[in-house]
């Protein structure tokens, strides 16, 4: 088995940003439209505010997740993604560990975050990791199949 390398990389690196391009690619398919609305700038990802972390295998970028602040304790989850070839083996819960890891080494206390219903592997990836429901927020707190999650780190 070959071993996930994680690197903090900007988040509008070219790298960072081929990987969020299939991010929305993979949400447009879900839910239609370009994928994703909420407003996402590239400065709220950059230490101590947030971080953008990318996954290798064999050099190759294969996932990505960020973090970026939500208050001064908490931290939000954004743009989790592993590239279908990747998929089942780990990734997404080698990113969020590190999502996590990050966030938490920057002070945050809690993570929290927003998916929606058609996201199946990624509301069992949540739950697993010990994630529970929270009362929706952010920019499709009021839209059907909106499911928000959080946990304390």
């Amino acid at each position: 088995m070959h071993e996930i390398e994680i690197h903090t990389v900007p988040f509008d690196s070219p790298e960072a940003q081929r990987l969020i391009t299939a991010t929305l690619a993979d949400l447009s398919a879900r839910y239609g439209g370009s994928g994703d609305e909420t407003p996402v700038d590239a400065r709220e990802f950059v230490p101590p505010a947030g971080a953008f972390l990318v996954a290798r295998i064999d050099g190759q970028p294969v996932g990505c997740g960020g973090w970026r602040s939500h208050g001064e304790e908490t931290a939000e989850v954004k743009r989790m993604y592993t590239a279908p070839e990747a998929r089942g083996r780990g990734v997404a819960r080698t990113v969020l560990a590190a999502i996590e890891r990050s966030a938490r080494e920057h002070g945050r206390r809690r993570i929290i975050l927003e998916c929606g219903d058609r996201q199946p592997e990624a509301i069992a990836l949540y739950k697993a990791a010990g994630y529970e429901r929270i009362p929706n927020f952010g920019f499709y707190a009021d839209e059907p199949g909106c499911l928000s999650f959080g946990r304390t780190l």
